[in-house]
């Protein structure tokens, strides 16, 4: 992992503010948001390092919009401290906003501005941008530089709104269901410029995703949200010795006659086998959690407990 820090093995980090590695990219402590008599975020406690990518997984409901809103300085948080990049995002700071960039899920604006000349306007309010033919090629938009926003598609639409987000080469980049509407090769190359990001420029990535897959393949550490808590918060092995998820291990007998088994530690159940068989253990597969296994033993079926988070700006 670049530029991070991750648990004790066996251990999974709830709150992380113990966590050593220097200053923080993102700091929240007893982090609070009401809205009437309800707590969307009933004192979150989240560290992510710099330089880190870190997947902020739960669902609906479970308050990560209005957290990733609040860490953007979009929304006033109701109690307790963030620190983001070394300030508190309630400040209205233009020199600290021109080194965050944010990938919404979903935006409309713009409609009239051609690709090219959207991404030349922008670049030219931070210090060191993106050229924009450059950044058209790595979101996979050069066909499309001369057409408006409103006549693309909607993969290229959403293509653009990461280009959006990474024009002015940020410090830290707030991607909220960035691949929604991608194909498989776009999806490739996006994430191939994140991991760039990540290990070439120091760039800390915060990333929200109902795509399991991604993040497994993505982050270097991944939290788990509920009910406006951080209920789990590590590596993926991490999680899925805490949440106790099983490995399933698969095999032939010598007549051929498939067998499996689901264990929590298979590397004993692989050595029982091979002294029970007397040699190699035909046909051998050991399948290992994936994160869908783990985070579904830790929030169920993911339907939303309570409705889902307020959309007005208080």
């Amino acid at each position: 992992m670049t530029g991070t820090t991750t648990p004790r093995a066996g251990t999974v980090d709830r709150s992380g503010d113990e966590r050593p590695g220097g200053e923080a990219a993102i700091l929240t402590s007893g982090l609070r948001m009401r809205y009437g008599s309800r707590d969307v975020l009933d004192g979150l406690d989240l560290r992510v390092e710099r330089s880190e990518l870190f997947a902020l997984l739960g669902p609906n409901g479970a308050g990560k919009s209005t957290t990733i809103e609040i860490l953007e300085g979009y929304r006033r948080r109701s109690a307790g401290q963030v620190t983001v990049l070394g300030q508190d995002p309630a400040r209205d700071d233009p020199a600290w906003r021109a080194r965050i960039g944010i990938v919404l899920q979903s935006s409309r604006d713009h409609g009239r501005w051609r690709v090219g000349e959207l991404l030349g306007h922008l670049a030219r309010y931070y210090p060191d941008p993106y050229a924009p033919a450059e950044l058209l090629a790595r979101v996979g938009l050069t066909d499309q530089a001369d057409r408006t926003a409103a006549t693309l598609s909607g993969g290229q639409r959403r293509r653009l709104d990461v280009a959006l987000g990474l024009v002015g080469r940020p410090d830290l980049l707030f991607l909220d269901e960035p691949t929604a509407g991608f194909d498989p090769e776009a999806r490739r190359d996006f994430h191939a410029l994140l991991r760039e990001l990540r290990d070439e420029r120091a760039t800390t990535i915060l990333l929200t995703t109902h795509d399991l897959t991604e993040a497994q393949q993505l982050a270097d550490r991944i939290g788990i949200l509920q009910a406006g808590r951080l209920t789990a918060c590590g590596t993926l092995a991490e999680l899925a010795e805490a949440a106790r998820a099983e490995s399933e291990v698969r095999w032939s007998d010598p007549d051929g006659t498939p067998r499996s088994l689901r264990t929590a530690d298979p590397s004993r159940a692989v050595w029982d086998l091979h002294r029970r068989l007397g040699g190699p253990i035909p046909d051998l597969e050991v399948r290992r959690p994936s994160l869908e296994d783990t985070y579904l033993g830790m929030v169920g079926d993911a339907r939303p407990a309570e409705p889902a988070e307020p959309a007005e700006t208080p």
